[in-house]
């Protein structure tokens, strides 16, 4: 049998990255997932990266440590920040700094190690939250570091940083991994969820995510407090 490619996958445990496991399973991938226990207001996401990585057949689920809340400056690291409920303007406080550059580069780590080519992150730049690390420059600008920083990349064998989200509404994103099979019952997107995992209804995240259910036409499963 011919050995699958292997992939690396940032999985958080939120509705967007169990999608694009689903799609990258769907490729023909062996996926590795990758979550971060990185100082976050709740551990209820990592459950939900730990359930959608068995119900969606990953290879291997690895958790990294990483303590961003010593450096704090975002409401999901520091407890002294409130998270907004209700619609703010410019970059909300929910920006953690460098957190997905960092994500990325522990990603590509992993991706080297294993033989991987291809990193999957779930970012989008059309219902989200207009963080910066989730545009399509810093994607394109990570790749073309990622081939400049590692051996494999200056031996030409060239890293690709998958983002098939990118350009999708979270209505086009739910009917994708409604199509591959995702139980979105299993994710949790909520910034401020319990530790049961239920959400609260009210932050940009949990507002994004109904909306997107609703104008997909889906059923949704998310458990609110």
């Amino acid at each position: 049998m011919v050995e699958k490619k292997r992939a690396v996958i940032l999985l958080s445990g939120g509705l967007d990255s169990a999608t694009v496991l689903a799609l990258a399973k769907a490729q023909g991938y062996a996926c590795y997932t990758m979550s971060f226990d990185y100082g976050q207001r709740h551990r209820a996401e990592l459950q939900a990266a730990e359930r959608v990585a068995q119900q969606l057949g990953a290879v291997e689920h690895k958790v990294i440590g990483l303590n961003l809340d010593g450096m704090g400056g975002s409401a999901l690291t520091d407890a002294s920040i409130a998270v907004p409920e209700s619609p703010t303007q410019g970059i909300p406080v929910t920006y953690v700094p460098a957190r997905n550059t960092v994500f990325l580069a522990l990603a590509l780590g992993w991706a080297e190690v294993l033989g991987a080519r291809d990193i999957f992150i779930g970012v989008n730049a059309v219902d989200y939250s207009g963080y910066p690390d989730c545009r399509p420059e810093f994607i394109a600008a990570f790749e073309r570091m990622a081939n400049l920083a590692t051996k494999a990349g200056v031996e030409g064998d060239h890293f690709r940083i998958q983002a098939p989200l990118q350009h999708l509404s979270k209505a086009q994103i739910i009917q994708a991994g409604v199509r591959h099979g995702v139980d979105y019952g299993l994710t949790v997107s909520c910034y401020q969820a319990d530790d049961d995992g239920r959400a609260c209804g009210r932050c940009d995240s949990c507002r994004l995510r109904a909306a997107g259910f609703a104008a997909a036409g889906v059923t949704d499963p998310t458990r609110y407090r």
